[in-house]
């Protein structure tokens, strides 16, 4: 959704707008309640950054500021290296898209898509093109003479983003864009949404979602929210291989986590297994407590009798199987722990109640401090 005009100096142009944000020890409370706390994080001019994390993590409420609809209770907001902390939505030169599409029920599309260039005072020469352009982008062509009651609410989705495309503002915010959308539709949006991530290169995007799978597609760095607070950031490949606490790994992609001690020798000890990681930190003493996590593709059914073979190997029983098209996934107890493990389709999967060994190399996995959230160093003797 564009923002609305606030008179001749509503909206610069788009030449005129400043890209990248700053969020400077942003917080936002409200009373005795803190919803963002010290958020200290940038985006950079062109890129595209993800704000993931689950409902009431915060994530909503850092986008809003940088939008103007929340007063930061401290620290400050930047867009293009200036301070924009006290100035009203209208004068901040973003695009903005929400869940609820937001559009006026008395304009058709075409002339919802117009706004924003005529709040800005495009030339009007040039906004035929630009809402065709829009429309078309988003698969929308067809329905410019509609009217948003006349509109599924996916189509209505999709004329909202083709409103904030439209003006191709220096900073685009995108509250969960997509959610009102089916998968296929989700799929083609997504990669839209890349295009012109490429065909407009300055233009800064934040991206507010709880999907990983849209974090992992669309976003050059994913800022991972938890309980108000920034709980790592980095890029989408960095958090899914080298995650560095629990929550972490947990959020973006699934993973087990599993309850291990260094054993001495490089070696860990999960139950009466021992298994070895790639790495074990740096001056990790024996008896130190961690947690392996290991992603449930990375795992794979051993056959019996060959499991000494396999760098690493834990027997279970089979407590569950789920197909999933290309893959099974198995649930599997081990010692008292659920371990997932997709594999490859199986023609004849192990029966609910089957011991199994699944096997997994070292380097497939990461060690992170004990405990939720925590990033505790792995020497503490317990």
């Amino acid at each position: 959704m564009s923002t609305e005009p606030g008179g001749p100096e509503a909206v610069p142009t788009s030449r005129a707008v400043r890209s990248g944000i700053r969020f400077d020890h942003v917080s936002v409370r409200y009373g005795d309640l803190t919803v963002l706390d010290a958020l200290d994080l940038t985006v950079e001019p062109g890129e595209v950054l993800a704000l993931l994390g689950p409902s009431g993590s915060g994530k909503t409420t850092a986008l809003r500021a940088v939008a103007g609809f929340v007063r930061p209770s401290g620290g400050r907001v930047l867009i293009g290296g200036q301070d924009v902390t006290d100035l009203p939505p209208h004068r901040r030169g973003i695009g903005m898209v929400v869940q609820q599409y937001a559009l006026f029920p008395h304009l058709r599309v075409d002339q919802n898509v117009a706004f924003g260039l005529k709040a800005q005072r495009s030339p009007r020469a040039g906004i035929p093109g630009r809402v065709a352009e829009a429309l078309e982008m988003t698969g929308m062509a067809g329905y410019a003479r509609r009217y948003p009651r006349e509109l599924s609410g996916g189509q209505q989705q999709r004329v909202a983003i083709a409103r904030a495309l439209a003006i191709r503002p220096g900073v685009l915010l995108l509250d969960e864009p997509l959610s009102a959308l089916d998968a296929q539709l989700r799929s083609g949006m997504l990669a839209e949404l890349a295009r012109l991530h490429r065909e407009l290169p300055d233009v800064s995007i934040l991206y507010v979602t709880h999907d990983q799978i849209e974090a992992l597609t669309l976003a050059d760095r994913i800022a991972v929210m938890d309980k108000a607070r920034l709980q790592d950031c980095g890029t989408p490949q960095d958090l899914y291989r080298r995650p560095r606490t629990e929550f972490t790994a947990s959020f973006v992609g699934s993973a087990n986590l599993l309850p291990v001690r260094v054993a001495g020798e490089g070696a860990l000890r999960f139950g009466d297994a021992v298994v070895r990681a790639a790495e074990l930190p740096k001056g990790a003493v024996e008896g130190a407590e961690a947690t392996m996590c290991v992603r449930p593709h990375a795992l794979r059914l051993a056959a019996e009798g060959a499991a000494g073979g396999a760098a690493n190997a834990l027997r279970g029983t089979v407590t569950g199987v789920q197909w999933r098209g290309s893959t099974h996934r198995l649930l599997v107890d081990s010692g008292g722990h659920e371990i997932r493990a997709d594999v490859g389709d199986l023609r004849q999967p192990p029966a609910v109640g089957a011991t199994v060994t699944l096997a997994f190399d070292p380097e497939d996995t990461v060690l992170l401090p004990a405990g939720v959230g925590t990033e505790r160093p792995l020497l503490e003797r317990v």
